[in-house]
């Protein structure tokens, strides 16, 4: 469908760009004063944390959204764990047939702000099944191959997930210099146990088939967690957890937060850019992962500082607007939210690049979350970071109105 969101019929008891005073935690209070600090939830001390509560299901829908698999071109999964959590507090929810999924606040209001998070991830695809039963492969997205040797993968077929192993041939049989020769793809395959061909099929195999690192969610400390999905599912449910703020106190604004798909593979923008053109908004805020370079051997020159916990990273220069930008600055610095700032001179290589140019343009920022590890089995986030993130943009939403302004003057 082109064009803006049909106005959806609405919830009841409801009024879209109505301010709603602050309830204390009573007897009729907001269902958010319900809920402990996200300091304590997650058991931190730190003052800024203290400052914002948070729905403790969010907790549970993040390791959800993390754990469930959808590599580019095969979403279905992780968007429906979406979708189900957007329903809970979105005017309208929807899929299209991109495999994006919207979850639409006010949607009749003024000014149009799209959110946009992909929801896929890096993950691999069977290219051939060998005689003996082994499966080959390429990667779905880019892949260092030296971290797929070893790793368990589940693949995704129509008879349901079937485990296998990465295999590569030992390191006592490999001969002379080519110990020292870095893993290729092609050097690789995936062992099911199947016996042979036939027995692979029967267990519902075939070409085609996804596949991603069997590996959940695991908590390495009070704040930090690891993941083989942080990029960039952190940044699908950073705009539906924004969304989630607002509908508390709904905005003037007509919002829509998109679980945008195949990023990863989409080099002229994948999900973002029909969704950007259905939506045709006046603003959009992209939330992807930036490199964390608090981590050895990682160059700050080149990069900036950039830390785990040190708050969201701002988008600046390529299409990243000025007036966004600004905008996004003031907001953090009155509402105390950390941030630093990320150089981006010719592109960002995110959903910003693709929602730019959509139309006749659209004024976009860039919100990212520093990531270790990136594109590996373990990627590495602070939970405190992605709630900043989320609070940041439920902020800078607020404060649009059907007169505001982006053209750079």
């Amino acid at each position: 469908m082109e064009g803006p969101v049909a106005p959806p019929q609405g919830r009841p008891g409801r009024t879209p760009g109505r301010r709603r005073a602050p309830m204390s935690g009573g007897e009729g209070a907001s269902p958010l004063a319900r809920f402990r600090p996200i300091s304590y939830v997650l058991g931190l001390s730190s003052p800024l944390l203290s400052r914002w509560i948070v729905d403790v299901k969010s907790v549970e829908f993040l390791t959800r959204l993390l754990d469930a698999a959808g590599p580019s071109g095969f979403e279905a999964r992780a968007a429906r764990v979406w979708r189900e959590r957007a329903e809970a507090f979105a005017d309208e929810v929807s899929a299209d047939v991109s495999g994006n999924s919207l979850a639409t606040l006010n949607a009749g209001g003024s000014p149009r702000v799209m959110l946009a998070g992909h929801i896929d991830e890096i993950g691999l695809m069977v290219t051939h099944i060998d005689d003996d039963g082994f499966l080959y492969f390429e990667g779905i997205g880019g892949w260092d191959p030296q971290v797929l040797v070893g790793q368990r993968v589940k693949l995704l077929t129509k008879q349901g997930d079937v485990v296998g192993v990465i295999g590569k041939k030992p390191i006592h049989l490999i001969k002379g210099d080519e110990r020292e020769k870095a893993s290729k793809v092609e050097d690789l395959w995936i062992d099911i146990g199947a016996k042979d061909r036939d027995a692979a099929r029967r267990r519902g195999v075939r070409v085609g088939d996804p596949a991603v690192i069997d590996a959940p969610l695991v908590e390495l400390d009070e704040d930090l967690i690891a993941s083989r999905a942080i990029d960039n599912r952190i940044g699908a449910f950073v705009v539906l957890e924004a969304l989630r703020l607002l509908s508390e106190d709904p905005p003037v604004a007509a919002v829509t937060a998109v679980a945008t798909s195949q990023e990863e593979i989409g080099y002229s923008g994948g999900g973002a850019r029909t969704s950007a053109y259905r939506l045709e908004p006046d603003v959009a805020l992209v939330v992807d992962v930036t490199f964390a370079t608090d981590s050895p051997g990682v160059e700050k020159k080149e990069l900036g500082d950039h830390r785990l916990g040190g708050g969201p990273v701002l988008g600046r220069g390529s299409a990243a607007h000025p007036v966004v930008f600004d905008r996004l600055v003031a907001v953090a610095e009155r509402e105390g939210i950390p941030y630093t700032i990320a150089a981006q001179a010719r592109y960002t290589s995110t959903d910003a690049d693709a929602i730019y140019l959509s139309r006749s343009g659209v004024a976009t920022g860039l919100i990212s979350v520093p990531n270790r590890y990136m594109h590996s089995p373990n990627e590495v986030v602070s939970r405190s970071d992605l709630e900043q993130a989320a609070r940041l943009i439920a902020a800078f939403v607020r404060d649009l109105g059907p007169d505001t302004d982006f053209v750079p003057r």
